[in-house]
């Protein structure tokens, strides 16, 4: 079976199927083990790590390297933030066929311009497609995986572009007939209100995806009750906690001048040789080196 496969079972049996942010294997091992259902290989994530802004600058090559090494390393499904595509339907076309080899088992499309600005930027330009160039780019998806369990997921900016719940609405229903088997919903409200407004109207045929990064509230609870949305995808706190966890650490070693403090408040050398998998490599050696 497919991790494609898994993923839309685990959507049926489970009613909504818990996503983590990944920008690394480490990450993607440490979201495995603390029992999320699948990975989101984040490009927001992938530029901070590189210290650039959001705007398409890493390239589908860097995000593809980093997605296989992920992938390598983890058993879960892995969902691919794709941003625009990279282009047109042409460059759609080849990023399907490029992320469906590399290991996802489904990408998030969104209907802005190339290049892009990410969503939550105060003032972030958000200028979106025509609705009749985001279906084919769409149709191009469905068209060239290979495997029909690969989900294409269509993310529409409506609200974030303040475009209002009608024009999400008309978009999500335009995706779908172009063949999206999910539609991501997003918002930049800091409560869920415009989320919840969207999800209670929302009469399609395909299931929603959230990224409650701005709405923090909306637990599962609460999205469980929408009814509507099957996936909630844990968009930036993989790299948020870990620049917080760094930022502390950093600043106290250098306010105490050494790490006499801060030493017994991290983990250990040997967390860190466990997560490497070193005892796996320390028996390989003893079997195979002479």
């Amino acid at each position: 079976m497919s991790k494609a496969r898994k993923l839309r079972e685990s959507m049926a049996e489970n009613g909504l199927v818990h996503i983590m942010a990944a920008h690394s294997p480490l990450s993607a091992i440490l979201a495995e083990e603390a029992g999320f259902d699948g990975l989101w290989a984040s490009g927001f994530e992938l530029s901070a790590l590189y210290g650039l802004p959001d705007m398409s600058l890493v390239s589908m090559t860097q995000h593809l390297d980093m997605l296989r090494a992920i992938e390598g390393k983890s058993s879960l499904p892995i969902v691919a933030d794709i941003d625009t595509g990279y282009g047109n339907a042409i460059n759609v076309i080849h990023a399907i066929a490029e992320y469906e080899r590399a290991g996802a088992s489904a990408v998030v499309i969104e209907d802005k311009t190339f290049p892009k600005v990410t969503s939550l930027a105060a003032d972030g330009r958000q200028e979106l497609l025509r609705i009749q160039e985001f279906q084919g780019k769409v149709e191009a998806a469905i068209a060239t995986r290979k495997d029909p369990d690969f989900l294409v997921i269509a993310r529409t900016e409506a609200l974030i572009a303040s475009l209002g719940e009608q024009e999400a609405l008309k978009r999500a229903h335009a995706y779908v007939e172009a063949g999206a088997d999910m539609i991501l919903i997003h918002s930049k409200k800091k409560d869920p209100s415009e989320i919840e407004s969207f999800a209670r109207a929302w009469n399609g045929d395909v299931p929603l995806t959230i990224v409650p990064n701005a709405y923090p509230d909306l637990d599962a609870d609460r999205i469980k009750a929408l009814g509507s949305i099957r996936m909630v995808i844990y968009g930036n706190y993989g790299i948020r906690a870990a620049t917080t966890a760094m930022q502390d650490a950093f600043r106290r070693i250098v306010a105490d001048g050494g790490v006499q403090n801060i030493h017994k408040d991290i983990i250990p050398v040997e967390e860190v040789f466990r997560l490497q998998g070193m005892e796996k490599t320390k028996a390989d050696e003893k079997r195979f080196l002479r």
